[in-house]
């Protein structure tokens, strides 16, 4: 309900921010009357080391591994790897806010067993919000971005997951083409069930990121994640650790900032690495 009227009072901004007495002048600067439109197709290939667990800066993976580990007949968690796709409709209502919702399916096989078939696992909802642009100021861009994923399987670790991050961008020039970045992530995981527990996810990071002339950005990520461990159902309690974690983003931008395609490559030891590789292709009904 929070979304919606967020969404309806942006709309009514752009409806009602015309100037009636200068027509002209407004034919030739009229923004576009409806937002971006798109469907935000995430493929994510992600693989964890036996008996650790991690968030990292995605959840929805994480509830995937969750809801398989509950057929697991072991007292120990496998490693494991799966193929993951989130399909969220997003709505860039203004360069300020963006709103998102949809589902996210994945197969995947844990230890010596086959691959599972492919299922819907979750759904989630969210927002991103410029709460403060930097516009050539001294002071930088601040962003919050939130979300809950709720998983739709019936097994015993069906869960709900909370994440947001909150992430200052600096810009060293005016085209905002370079900058720094810093930033902390906190995410908790419930389980519908008192026989198992997952702790909360914090982390810390910073980074900076450069766009070339022929608008393909680079954005690199590096920080530390600390997880407060989990103890699921009859397996062996995960660990508690706090490792280091790095993300580098490649995109490829249009000239109006709307992302094209996009790669991610993220590493994050749980105390063994952990790899995770996110393709992004938004398909667009609406881009102005």
């Amino acid at each position: 309900m929070a979304l919606a009227v967020l969404v309806s009072l942006c709309l009514s901004t752009l409806a009602l921010g015309k100037d009636k007495d200068d027509d002209e002048e407004d034919a030739a600067t009229t923004k576009p009357a409806l937002p971006n439109l798109y469907l935000d197709i995430r493929t994510i290939y992600s693989t964890l080391p036996a008996g650790s667990l991690s968030i990292g800066f995605s959840a929805p993976p994480l509830l995937s591994r969750l809801a398989n580990l509950s057929s697991l007949r072991t007292l120990t968690s496998p490693s494991s790897q799966s193929l993951s796709i989130d399909l969220p409709l997003t709505v860039d209502v203004n360069d300020r806010l963006s709103v998102y919702g949809g589902v996210s399916g994945a197969t995947s096989q844990a230890g010596a067993d086959p691959w599972t078939a492919f299922s819907i696992y979750a759904f989630t909802v969210g927002f991103q919000a410029d709460i403060y642009q930097q516009n050539g100021g001294t002071f930088p861009t601040i962003t919050v971005q939130s979300n809950a994923t709720r998983s739709i399987s019936d097994a015993p670790l069906a869960t709900t997951a909370y994440n947001t991050i909150l992430e200052a961008d600096y810009a060293l020039d005016a085209d905002e083409t370079r900058g720094l970045l810093a930033g902390m992530q906190y995410a908790r995981v419930f389980v519908d069930t008192p026989l198992a527990r997952v702790n909360p996810d914090i982390m810390g990071y910073v980074g900076g990121y450069y766009q070339w002339d022929n608008n393909w950005k680079l954005t690199g990520r590096f920080g530390v994640q600390s997880f407060g461990g989990a103890q699921l159902l009859n397996l062996t309690p995960f660990p508690a650790f706090t490792q280091p974690i790095v993300r580098f983003d490649l995109d490829r931008m249009d000239n109006d900032d709307n992302r094209l395609f996009g790669i991610t490559a993220q590493i994050a030891w749980t105390p063994k690495p952990s790899y995770q590789l996110t393709l992004r292709t938004p398909l667009y009904a609406i881009k102005n």
